[in-house]
């Protein structure tokens, strides 16, 4: 059964180089991330022109396809037309080289982007029940919280199990050893807890990279940090990449007869004790590190930090690179039990939404209105690429108004040292992680919306005042459709209209030959859809070209594949190079004949200079007669 991004999903394959020109595909929330093989395959200009594509990046390695909130419907049809599902194993050899920072964004998106919807999910109910202890709706010792609790605290807490498999599809490993050696760092976590064990021996005792030591193994010492693997994020990821290469060699060894089963157990056996042995110590006073950094230079000057992380923020998601701060949060989650660096950040969608806003309020241009309005209702959940790239960017000064007003929020919310205690969900599904849910504070929360609200009437006032339509924007909406109108096209045919992306052909469906619609019709005769000269008529009669007296260009192609025909079942009225009225019939066909020989009579009307023109409006799937207006040229 077809659906409806079939169309978009054919033009996004066919302009980022074909399949064979894709290594790999994902997705995050409003992206298609393409690895390829070649990006000067790939048809930017193409892309970034179609209808249902906000724009296309090229950052940290990936070739970038911004959708906006519909994108894995999108993401699910590109995969199935292009069948990338098996692509990862077919490049698994790929030599593509990437530079250290490209490389390491890359692993990064890829094994946190499938987490964080689930993550912020369970983030959301942890804070939507603060609050109703906090309001005493619930009780924290009751059943219902307790129930609900588990889930909203129990996916970060097994979080190494989470991204256990998350980072074993990112190095191509066995999918359950990535979950296994999670399992491993988590039942270790969990059984000393459970017998209250005592350590045998601490290492860097008043620091913070303190050791324990609670076993040995083959007369080596355990070590464990003293906050446990619980929630932890890099000891598993670089378990997992340890894993792949110990995993890959013993493929090579293994019998295949008895691979199955060898090859996990002999990469676990040795993944395993080094895992805790080297990795597990290691990655800890890694963590430890970051943690200290980051909190270093907060510490130095929030205010700053807020300052230069808020500006910056809007930024770094148009290139993809805000991905390097989410581990950072999630290592401060866990050593610490709340983050201040994601916090400061927090202002820059609502900014974003506000400068949005004030132009949905200041613009006459119909066009823009339409498109930031949506991005406002988007902004609104914190999934401000609509609002960048469709409104603020394209405008210039309104993106840096909300840089400057995610600045100023920055400053606001670092000064007061608001922390985050979840990783919660976007825009106004974000403010309850605010919530202290040790002890139920809300204080956070409120000054966190004081800070918005700053920012906000900073933004929308700054954009208020200083916002104005481009001349070309300025047209009055009477303008536009009666003073600027430069021709209509009236229906050659009768029958119903279809959007050009449904024809099976993709020089009509990418609109690479130009603009225009397609109808199917329900009688066999083509008229001139306006006054002008046959430039074309093809001898097989199955497609003409018409310049109008007002300058458009036009071809008209009847049915697909019809060519092969050679003019059986086509009856040309009239000859190449003559002026043509308004409803003249130029083609008669036998409909029924050419169903009947398996074409399909879908007819694409195609406006090919439709460059020379600001916009094309039309309508479709509805019916329409002969003669009626089919395409108004503006």
């Amino acid at each position: 059964m077809a659906n409806k991004y079939d169309g978009l999903a054919r033009i996004i394959i066919q302009n980022v180089g074909g399949k064979s020109n894709v290594i790999s595909l994902t997705h995050c929330v409003t992206r298609l991330r393409f690895k390829l093989k070649d990006e000067n395959k790939a048809n930017t200009e193409i892309l970034k022109k179609t209808d249902g594509i906000v724009t296309v990046m090229k950052s940290g390695g990936q070739y970038q396809v911004v959708i906006g909130n519909h994108v894995p419907d999108v993401f699910e049809v590109v995969n199935k037309i292009g069948g990338f599902s098996s692509l990862e194993n077919e490049n698994n050899d790929s030599k593509e080289k990437m530079n250290f920072g490209s490389s390491l964004i890359d692993i990064i998106s890829g094994i946190f982007a499938p987490t964080l919807g689930v993550l912020a999910a369970t983030g959301m109910i942890k804070g939507i029940l603060a609050l109703l202890v906090y309001f005493n709706v619930l009780s924290s010792d009751g059943g219902t919280y307790q129930l609900l609790y588990t889930v909203s605290d129990g996916f970060f807490h097994y979080l190494p199990i989470m991204l256990g498999y998350s980072a074993a599809k990112k190095f191509k490993v066995n999918l359950f050893t990535g979950l296994a050696l999670g399992g491993a760092l988590m039942y270790m976590d969990d059984v000393l807890k459970l017998a209250s064990m005592t350590p045998i021996a601490t290492y860097f005792a008043g620091t913070d990279f303190v050791q324990n030591v609670y076993a040995k193994f083959l007369g080596i010492p355990i070590l464990l940090p003293a906050s446990g693997y619980a929630s932890s994020v890099i000891p598993i990821i670089l378990a997992v990449w340890m894993a792949s290469k110990i995993e890959k060699m013993w493929k090579k060894i293994v019998p295949d007869v008895v691979k199955t089963f060898l090859v996990p157990m002999l990469t676990l056996a040795i993944a395993t004790p080094l895992t805790f042995l080297i990795i597990g110590p290691i990655a800890s006073l890694l963590t430890s590190v970051i943690t200290v950094a980051t909190n270093g230079i907060y510490n130095f000057s929030p205010i700053i930090a807020g300052v230069f992380l808020g500006a910056l923020w809007q930024v770094l998601v148009i290139f993809g690179l805000h991905w390097g701060v989410v581990p950072i949060a999630m290592v401060n989650l866990s050593t610490l039990g709340y983050d201040p660096i994601l916090s400061l950040i927090f202002a820059a969608s609502f900014a974003q939404t506000a400068v949005v806003l004030a132009i949905i309020f200041k613009t006459k241009d119909k066009k823009l209105k339409s498109i930031a309005i949506p991005a406002f209702i988007s902004g609104i959940f914190g999934v401000t690429e609509p609002a960048i790239y469709g409104v603020t960017l394209p405008k210039k000064k309104p993106f840096f108004i909300s840089c400057i007003a995610a600045a100023i929020g920055g400053a606001i919310i670092g000064g007061l040292k608001i922390n985050g205690y979840i990783i919660g969900g976007l825009g106004v599904f974000g403010i309850p992680s605010y919530i202290n849910d040790k002890t139920n504070d809300i204080t956070g929360m409120l000054w966190m919306l004081f800070a918005l609200a700053i920012s906000m009437i900073i933004a929308f006032i700054l954009t208020m005042i200083t916002y104005k339509d481009d001349k070309e924007d300025e047209l009055k909406d009477e303008d536009k459709t009666v003073g600027v109108t430069k021709g209509i096209i009236a229906s050659p045919l009768k029958g119903d209209i279809k959007e050009l992306s449904e024809v099976n052909d993709e020089a009509f469906s990418n609109s690479a030959l130009g603009k225009g619609v397609a109808i199917i019709p329900s009688e066999g005769k083509l008229i001139s859809p306006a006054d002008g000269v046959l430039k074309t008529i093809f001898p097989t009669g199955h497609a003409v070209g018409i310049k109008t007296d007002f300058g458009a260009e036009i071809l008209i192609h009847i049915g697909m594949d019809t060519v092969k025909l050679n003019g059986k079942y086509f009856t040309k009225k009239i000859k190449q190079g003559e002026h043509v009225k308004k409803g003249q019939v130029l083609i008669e066909f036998d409909l029924e004949a050419l169903k009947r020989e398996g074409y399909s009579m879908i007819t694409p009307i195609i406006i090919t200079n439709s460059s020379e023109y600001l916009d094309l409006i039309y309508e479709t799937n509805k019916k329409i007669d002969f003669g009626e207006n089919l395409i108004t040229l503006l």
